[in-house]
C-alpha cells in the first residue's frame, strides 16, 4: 500500500500532545512543528488517524513542498506537483486556505486563485482537456508559507475534526472539544480519578473526559471527505476501522466525572450533548454555584475553562469568582486544579502561584493553562507476588 507524508494540524502549544497520540496509534512522526505534526502512513492511517485522533484538525496528505518569492515561482511549483495522482478528472478541486508567515507571499486570495490556475495547467496537459466539470468528489487542498517554504495538502478531513457530532447545542463561549481533550491529557488524570468541572457550559470538558474513560473514539459516528475517495482509499479501510473503533469502545467502566453549571439551560444542553455522545450513563450534571463546590474524596482534579470576562460588564465579577474558585479549591482535600482562561490576574485572586503554566492559543486568542498539581494517591497494592 502507498505511504504518505501525513500532517495533522492542532492547537499552538499542543503538538506534544498529538505527537503522543500520533506514536501511540502506532506510526512514524517525522516532524514536530508550530501548529502541525507530520507522520508517515498509508491510507489506512489516514482513516484511523480521521477516526481516532482526539487532539487534531484534521488530517492531510501532503501533496507537496517548495520555495516560492514570487507569484510566478508559486505558479511554477504547484503545477510540479502529481496532482493528477490524487484529484480525479471529474473532481472538484479548489484552495480552501491559504496561511502565510514570515513570507514574502501573503495575500490569501492572491495565493489561492494562482495556485489553483497552475493546478488546472498540470491537469490539462494529464486529462487533455481544455475544461474541468468539477462535478465529482470534493478534493480541498490547504496549503502553509512559512519564511518562503511552501507546503501544500489535501484535506482528508472535510468539517474540522472536533466536530464529534455530539455538540448540537453549546454555551455562549464553547471550548473546542479537541482543544478540551488536550488539555485534559495534559494533566495526570485517568479514567479511575475524579474529575468535576464546575464551569462545565455545554458539557465539552467532562464528555471528552468521558469518551476517553469508555475508549470512544471521537470520530466514531461521523463522516469524513474522503470516504468518497475510493480511488485512493478503499472502502472496506474505513469499515475496518470503524469495526475496530466499535469493539474498542468499553461502556462498563467505573467512573465518577461531574459537570456543574449555575444556569439550569446549560445543564439540560450539557445532558443533552451527553447523551449524543453515548456517554450521559458516565457523567453526572447538577445545577450548582462554583461557591458550592465540594466533594467527600481526596486526589480529584478540577479541569474548568471558567469565564474570561470578554464583555465589560463581566470583567467586574471576575475577582470574585477565581477567588471563589480559590477557596473553594483549598477546601478540597489533596486536589489537583486546572483552568484555562485569558484572565490575567488568575493567580492572584484565587490565592496561589501555579506550579505551571502553558501559553495556548484558543482560536486567535491567547490563553493560559494553569496547573496547580496536588499530591499524588499512594499506590494501589497489587496482588500478592505482582
Amino acid at each position: 500500500m502507498k505511504r504518505y507524508e501525513l500532517m495533522a494540524p492542532c492547537h499552538f502549544g499542543l503538538e506534544s500532545v498529538l505527537k503522543k497520540e500520533i506514536i501511540d496509534l502506532g506510526y512514524d512522526v517525522s516532524k514536530v512543528e508550530d501548529g502541525r505534526v507530520t507522520f508517515v502512513g498509508d491510507a489506512e492511517a489516514v482513516c484511523r488517524a480521521n477516526v481516532n485522533l482526539r487532539t487534531a484538525e484534521r488530517v492531510l496528505i501532503k501533496v507537496g513542498s517548495f520555495h516560492a518569492e514570487t507569484f510566478e515561482e508559486l505558479f511554477q511549483g504547484t503545477k510540479s506537483l502529481p496532482w493528477e495522482d490524487f484529484v480525479p478528472k471529474d473532481g472538484k478541486f479548489w484552495v480552501a486556505k491559504a496561511a502565510s508567515v514570515k513570507s514574502k507571499l501573503f495575500s490569501p486570495s492572491d495565493i489561492q486563485s494562482i495556485m489553483k490556475k497552475a493546478m488546472v495547467e498540470r491537469m490539462k496537459s494529464h486529462y487533455h482537456t481544455e475544461w474541468f466539470e468539477e462535478s465529482g468528489e470534493k478534493f480541498p487542498v490547504r496549503v502553509f508559507l512559512m519564511k518562503d517554504a511552501v507546503t501544500v495538502g489535501l484535506d482528508t478531513t472535510g468539517d474540522s475534526l472536533h466536530k464529534r457530532g455530539y455538540r448540537k447545542l453549546t454555551s455562549k463561549a464553547p471550548i473546542a472539544e479537541n482543544l478540551a481533550a488536550a488539555l485534559i491529557m495534559l494533566t495526570p488524570w485517568r479514567k479511575d480519578r475524579i474529575l468535576v468541572d464546575p464551569f462545565c457550559g455545554s458539557g465539552t470538558f467532562p464528555i471528552e473526559a468521558a469518551m476517553m474513560a469508555a475508549n470512544i473514539a471521537p470520530g466514531m459516528n461521523r463522516e469524513f471527505l474522503s470516504m468518497e475517495w475510493p480511488h485512493l482509499i478503499p472502502k472496506q479501510l474505513w469499515y475496518d476501522t470503524f469495526e475496530e473503533a466499535r469493539e474498542a469502545v468499553n461502556m462498563d467502566v467505573e467512573t465518577d466525572i461531574q459537570g456543574y453549571d449555575m444556569d439550569p439551560e446549560m445543564v439540560r444542553i450539557a445532558r443533552e450533548n451527553a447523551r449524543l455522545a453515548g456517554v450521559e450513563a458516565l457523567i453526572h450534571f447538577q445545577v450548582r454555584p462554583v461557591q458550592q463546590l465540594s466533594h467527600p474524596k481526596k486526589y480529584g482534579f478540577i479541569i474548568t475553562n471558567p469565564p474570561y470576562g470578554e464583555r465589560l460588564e463581566e470583567k467586574k465579577d471576575l475577582p470574585a469568582l477565581y477567588a471563589a474558585v480559590g477557596e473553594r479549591y483549598k477546601n478540597l482535600d489533596a486536589w489537583s486544579l486546572y483552568l484555562i482562561t485569558a484572565y490575567d490576574k488568575v493567580e492572584q485572586d484565587i490565592g496561589r502561584k501555579a506550579d505551571k503554566n502553558r501559553k495556548i492559543y484558543n482560536g486567535m486568542m491567547k490563553t493560559y493553562f494553569y496547573q496547580f498539581a496536588g499530591p499524588k494517591p499512594p499506590k494501589k497494592n497489587g496482588p500478592k507476588g505482582a
